[in-house]
């Protein structure tokens, strides 16, 4: 039986501030619009946690009974490493994904969005499929588009219209950064699994680019997403004030390109994850700055 600190680790907590960081910066949009309101935001921000939780389960089980965790760098993986048996990992994760929908669905009463719904379980297919199935697209090189996709556009632009009823210019900005660092995330983790991914056959976008393009495109990817905020700028100039996370990405950047190590990728996760977290915190600074 795996222990409690097991668990916790298995759950990989380093990637949450990416499940939080567009629940912010769609919170934040709302408020520039008039419309902030906490208990959704609270909602939001569950539907987030669990989904992402749920999905480093679900890819702990998928991966483990596939074999792929087997000889890989990194954090502890509870049925590659064995400490739990994979039907248990499985059903944490369907407990987790359950959770989420229940939080989803309350979320849609309050909002009367019934159509919300179907995104919602578009998010739990999407949490499964990603190294679950027959097919899983993760190992088809497909997963950074749809982290991207879910934990960008639909958790932030979802956030912001289950407060205010719509989105705006700055949302959708906001969520494309946000979703490009969650793609710079996985991205490192996926350049750290290239030699172990390739041997059992996962082709992440990682192994498809090869290590060199990789690397760089995680750097591409950190700065279109701070960058980006300059197209606000001329309306809201508190907004550049994301900027300032610029020196926080040189070093992980660094790593990334020069680290030859694979083991010398691995503070780059946490990195990236505490920048995507200071970049939703800047990213909302700057909207209520300029709100008020």
């Amino acid at each position: 039986m795996a222990t409690a600190a097991q668990w916790i680790q298995g759950a990989r907590l380093r990637t949450l501030p990416a499940a939080i960081a567009p629940v912010l910066i769609g919170s934040a949009a709302a408020y520039e619009l008039q419309a902030f309101r906490l208990p959704n935001a609270i909602l939001a921000a569950l539907v987030a946690l669990l989904l992402q939780v749920g999905v480093n389960y679900a890819n702990d089980y998928s991966d483990g009974i596939r074999g792929t965790d087997e000889e890989r760098v990194g954090p502890l993986r509870l049925v590659g490493s064995g400490v739990a048996k994979p039907e248990q990992v499985k059903w944490a994760a369907f407990g987790l994904f359950g959770l989420a929908m229940l939080c989803g669905l309350i979320l849609v009463i309050i909002t009367q969005a019934w159509w919300l719904i179907l995104v919602g379980i578009g998010c739990v297919l999407a949490a499964w499929g990603y190294t679950g199935g027959k097919n899983p697209y993760g190992y088809m090189g497909l997963g950074d588009v749809f982290v991207f996709v879910f934990f960008g556009l639909v958790a932030t632009l979802g956030t912001t219209y289950t407060q205010a009823g719509q989105v705006s210019l700055a949302a959708v900005v906001g969520a494309i950064g946000t979703g490009l660092i969650a793609c710079a995330l996985l991205m490192a983790n996926n350049v750290r699994d290239i030699p172990t991914d390739t041997a059992a056959g996962k082709r992440t976008l990682a192994v498809r680019l090869g290590d060199r393009h990789a690397r760089e495109s995680y750097v591409l990817m950190l700065g279109v997403a701070i960058l980006l905020v300059i197209v606000l700028a001329p309306t809201k100039p508190w907004m550049l004030i994301v900027l300032l996370l610029i020196p926080a990405c040189l070093m992980p950047a660094w790593l990334m390109i020069n680290g030859k190590k694979r083991k010398s990728l691995i503070p780059v996760l946490k990195q990236t994850g505490l920048i995507n977290l200071g970049y939703s915190l800047l990213f909302s600074l700057g909207l209520i700055l300029t709100r008020i």
